[in-house]
């Protein structure tokens, strides 16, 4: 690696004097990093790295390794329709007993992701003693979801108002995204009765 990169493409006397190790990390290697770095942080905001970050605090692999009082306090302060100031002293308080009863209860010792630790908590009654936690636990199970289901409609905007529908109104352009998105649920409907339904909505000269 420390041998001189020789670029079979140009003259070498234009060539820039440069090792293999410098060629490989440099230009390579650091280059494929920003390209991924750049990628991620136009798809994540702070805010968004910010919820992904406290999230892992619930993780319970490891023996709740990743667990960090302060960060699951801040995930709870984003969302405050859930979380009421008082629900968040609760909470604080809530999650010292929490720690505490995961670590040293063999029923959690082996669990390895958020859904385990969810059914685990149903199966013992935790969510019951732990109701503030579990509302957590749950919020980070359905986020995922969420999300797919935002970037499921944005994608359908693209493909339903192209340039040649760009001044369609905004409630064609629900109506429509709703038949695109649940198109599973759509294909069930027979036509005869769409055919139906859109005759009957007034008088027509025509008959379906």
């Amino acid at each position: 690696m420390d041998d001189m990169f020789v670029d079979k493409g140009r003259s070498r006397r234009k060539a820039q004097e440069i090792t293999n190790l410098h060629r490989y990390r440099v230009e390579l290697y650091y280059a494929v990093l920003d390209m991924q770095l750049q990628e991620l942080n136009s798809r994540f905001n702070e805010t968004n790295t910010e919820l992904l970050l406290c999230l892992a605090c619930l993780s319970p692999n490891d023996l709740f390794s990743a667990f960090n009082k302060q960060k699951l306090l801040r995930l709870a302060q984003l969302y405050p329709n859930e979380f009421s100031t008082i629900d968040i002293m609760a909470l604080e308080i809530q999650l010292d007993t929490y720690i505490l009863d995961m670590r040293t209860s063999g029923e959690f010792s082996e669990l390895k992701d958020i859904g385990d630790l969810a059914k685990r908590m149903i199966e013992t009654k935790r969510h019951n003693v732990y109701p503030l936690v579990y509302l957590l636990i749950t919020l980070a199970l359905t986020l995922p979801v969420a999300t797919a289901s935002v970037e499921r409609a944005f994608s359908a905007m693209n493909i339903l108002k192209n340039r040649l529908r760009n001044r369609m109104g905004e409630q064609w352009m629900n109506d429509s995204l709703i038949v695109y998105i649940e198109k599973d649920l759509f294909n069930n409907i027979d036509n005869e009765v769409v055919m139906q339904r859109y005759q009957c909505m007034k008088t027509r000269k025509g008959q379906l």
